[in-house]
């Protein structure tokens, strides 16, 4: 039996190590410039983020199914045939003329857009899951960063070209990804304790999903729009970092992709993976809004202060990260699973991830095409900084509505 300090380890090692290998087959394509590229008159590149993210968000979709009713005994299996699957069609990537190479990024998002919530159905519903969460977290953070710097050290060897990097760098990190998931297969099941604190979290069939939906609908709405306009941001910061941190001033440089986010990194997971410690989780889903509220917020005022140049460009790139990433990790980890607990639900935390992944991934692929149509003649960084002040205004709007809401249904609870 495994003892509570061997068991964390064991499963923060075992979720990083496996999401961060998921991201060698979904961002290294990203660090390729495709110079004088088109696709259907389209920035190649855009047509490349637009076709991932379009299979990606289609997954979303599909997962509000499969991993709401997926049982534990076929995670294992599912997580490695998704990897499998996608590795594949980055190797059709290499091999195929680049006018087809949209279609393949398209099949690649399919089955990449599963494993979050395949790993995150290994970690909740336990005592400490907002601990695990943010360890696992962690990876939006720095893994996309880590596994970029791979990418384009693959690029800048001359073994391969643009379109077989992609291919080549997941194949590097296919073997820790073997191990990560044997590892995670071998954390044991939450405990009598674990259901006591947190509820059993259960497979949920259709009839089961209409009715919470229902239930919870106006709170609902309004956080995944948020969530949704957060989702498109952070993905413009991340699938377009190079060109951000060029226009900043940092080019040829491929560790700022790392080491720029690992402030990000430690600031985030302190804050939020304290949440654990907090018994009460009525108490606890509020501090996650309010959190939501001011992370969101605070994008606007990092943004002011490096527009009047009170701080630079890397220390702003740094700050709206914290604001993002801080926003952004609840609803990945923390924000549903006490949200289920406070109000006593027979569900699991992936059902709601999955429903709010899947609008947020449409969101990004309508503000790619808001730039590429409407706004093409911006640079990015001007672009990115417009994109930040609509974001807050978001937060104080809609995060403002849900805590309304959500707080009034609590007292009802409680007074019932």
């Amino acid at each position: 039996m495994q003892t509570p300090w061997r068991f964390t380890l064991t499963a923060l090692v075992a979720a990083f190590g496996t999401y961060t290998c998921m991201y060698a087959f979904r961002r290294p394509f990203a660090v390729g410039e495709y110079q004088g590229l088109e696709f259907l008159g389209i920035n190649y590149k855009i047509a490349l983020i637009i076709a991932q993210v379009a299979g990606y968000t289609l997954s979303k979709f599909i997962g509000i199914r499969v991993i709401a009713a997926m049982p534990p005994a076929r995670r294992a299996a599912a997580l490695i045939a998704c990897i499998a699957a996608a590795e594949i069609f980055l190797f059709a990537f290499a091999l195929t003329p680049p006018a087809v190479g949209p279609l393949w990024l398209f099949l690649n998002g399919i089955p990449l857009g599963l494993v979050w919530g395949i790993v995150f159905s290994f970690l909740e519903g336990r005592r400490n899951t907002e601990l695990l969460g943010a360890g696992l977290c962690v990876t939006f953070v720095i893994s996309s960063g880590f596994v970029k710097s791979v990418g384009l050290a693959v690029l800048k060897s001359g073994i391969v070209g643009e379109f077989a990097q992609p291919w080549l760098t997941g194949l590097l990190f296919f073997p820790f990804l073997l191990f990560c998931a044997w590892l995670l297969t071998r954390l044991p099941e939450p405990n009598e304790h674990d259901k006591a604190l947190r509820i059993e979290r259960v497979p949920m069939i259709k009839a089961e999903r209409r009715v919470i939906l229902l239930q919870f609908l106006p709170g609902l709405i309004a956080l995944i729009t948020f969530y949704a306009a957060l989702t498109a941001y952070r993905d413009l910061r991340d699938n377009f970092a190079r060109e951000i941190w060029a226009a900043l001033g940092f080019t040829n440089t491929p560790y700022i992709f790392t080491v720029a986010e690992l402030p990000v990194a430690i600031a985030v997971l302190f804050a939020l993976g304290m949440l654990y410690r907090i018994g009460d989780n009525a108490r606890a889903f509020r501090v996650n809004l309010w959190i939501l509220l001011g992370c969101g917020l605070s994008l606007a005022v990092s943004t002011l202060l490096y527009r009047f140049q009170v701080i630079n460009g890397a220390v702003w790139m740094i700050l709206v990260g914290v604001g993002s990433y801080g926003a952004y990790i609840p609803f990945n980890a923390m924000l549903f699973e006490r949200m289920i607990a406070a109000f006593r639900l027979k569900a699991n935390a992936g059902f709601f991830i999955y429903l709010a992944d899947s609008f947020g991934y449409l969101a990004t692929v309508l503000l790619l095409l808001i730039r590429n149509f409407g706004n093409a003649r911006s640079d990015w960084l001007s672009f990115f900084e417009v994109v930040s002040y609509v974001l807050a205004a978001a937060t104080l709007f809609f995060v403002g509505f849900a805590a309304a809401y959500f707080v009034r249904r609590l007292r009802t609870l409680r007074s019932a």
